[in-house]
């Protein structure tokens, strides 16, 4: 019984080198299953690959950890960003509603004591409003931009879009990609230890 490698397609253009790998981004290993990508990249971060990544139609539970992918720091700088907002209404509201000074910031703006039927000047039920609000809208703002920031997005060109032969990601297929920047790429033994993991076939990308 035999048993057949998996088809390699070479995705290049006319400007392009096959040979000496000019202009060689990286190389991809589809595969037809949750399973498939899954044991991929776990044994693709046991040889010591840092610079890899996995496009799957859906999340696959459990990848993130397969692949070794950190926690995020983005729930720390929104809870920041939240402390920010309560700060800032607190002191919108103290400064306007219960102290009495000027300031100059490119023009006077003048703090004042509002008194109100005898109503104390700091009172944290009437600050409770104002505080959330802000809070809230400073958190919100912050996760969007920052998760868009630290996803690199918006991102208009990537290597692995520009090929024909990976539309099906989006669909019904699983897609590894080791890039060719990593520390232990090597054209011949990256290709062969991504035979070595079955995949249906393996895609060269060019930048």
């Amino acid at each position: 019984m035999s048993v057949m490698s998996p088809e390699v397609v070479a995705d290049t253009d006319e400007n392009t080198d096959a040979a000496t790998g000019t202009g060689l981004w990286g190389l991809a290993a589809q595969f037809d299953s949750p399973a498939g990508i899954y044991e991929a990249a776990r044994k693709v971060r046991a040889a010591g690959y840092e610079w890899f990544d996995c496009l799957v139609p859906f999340p696959v539970h459990g990848l993130d950890k397969a692949m070794g992918v950190k926690h995020t720091i983005l729930p720390v700088l929104v809870f920041f960003a939240g402390l920010t907002g309560l700060c800032v209404a607190t002191f919108l509201q103290v400064f306007t509603n219960s102290v009495e000074i000027n300031l100059w910031a490119l023009v006077p703006v003048v703090g004042y004591e509002f008194n109100v039927s005898g109503k104390p000047l700091i009172s944290t039920p009437a600050f409770v409003p104002v505080a959330f609000e802000l809070t809230v809208l400073f958190a919100s703002l912050a996760t969007v931009f920052l998760m868009l920031a630290l996803n690199k997005l918006p991102c208009l060109y990537h290597p692995v879009l520009k090929s024909p032969k990976m539309k099906r990601i989006t669909d019904d297929r699983f897609v590894l990609v080791i890039e060719a920047r990593d520390p232990q790429f090597s054209r011949s033994s990256t290709e062969q230890f991504l035979q070595s993991l079955e995949p249906e076939r393996i895609v060269e990308l060019e930048h």
